[in-house]
Order: C-alpha cells, then structure tokens, then sequence
C-alpha cells in the first residue's frame, strides 16, 4: 500500500530523473553541434579568428544554467533550517 508521501516522493523523483535526462540530451547537443563548427572551422584554414567561441560561449551559459537547475538541491537540511530560525530570531 502507498501512501501520499511515497507518491509525492515517486513524483518527485521522476521530475528529477526527467530533469537530468533532458540535460544530458542537451549537453550532448552542444557537445556534437560545437565540435561540429570547430571542425568547419579548422578545415576552412581560416585560423586567423576562433569564431566558435561566440555559439560556444552564448550556448554554453544557457547549458550551465541548465546544469544548475538539474544538479542545485531543492531542500534543505533540518540544520540549516534551525540557522535561519535563529538568524530570524536574533534580528528581532
């Protein structure tokens, strides 16, 4: 028999492994599309300017914001929650 919180914490769960399934899909774009361009960039034997950088740097900002919504933790520990209790009661 399931209760409410093991079906919340299978949901839970799931939405996680979603989450970094999706981001792995995601990093191996970027992997494969920006290899890709720096590959045409080194056949070309224009090698006076990398411009990969400017897909490399402007994609790679949107995939380290994926990465920190996949991997950051969304709760916190009964410590740090009695830290910010005390932390509230000493500014009163």
């Amino acid at each position: 028999m399931t209760t409410i919180d093991d079906t919340t914490d299978r949901e839970l769960a799931l939405k996680r492994l979603k989450k970094r399934h999706d981001f792995h899909g995601h990093l191996f774009a970027y992997s494969l599309i920006n290899g890709f361009l720096v590959l045409i960039w080194a056949m070309t034997g224009l090698h006076r300017f990398f411009w990969p950088i400017f897909p490399i740097l402007g994609w790679g900002i949107g995939v380290f914001f994926n990465a920190w919504d996949v991997y950051r933790t969304d709760t916190f520990t009964e410590e740090q929650i009695r830290r910010e209790i005390a932390h509230l009661h000493k500014n009163r």
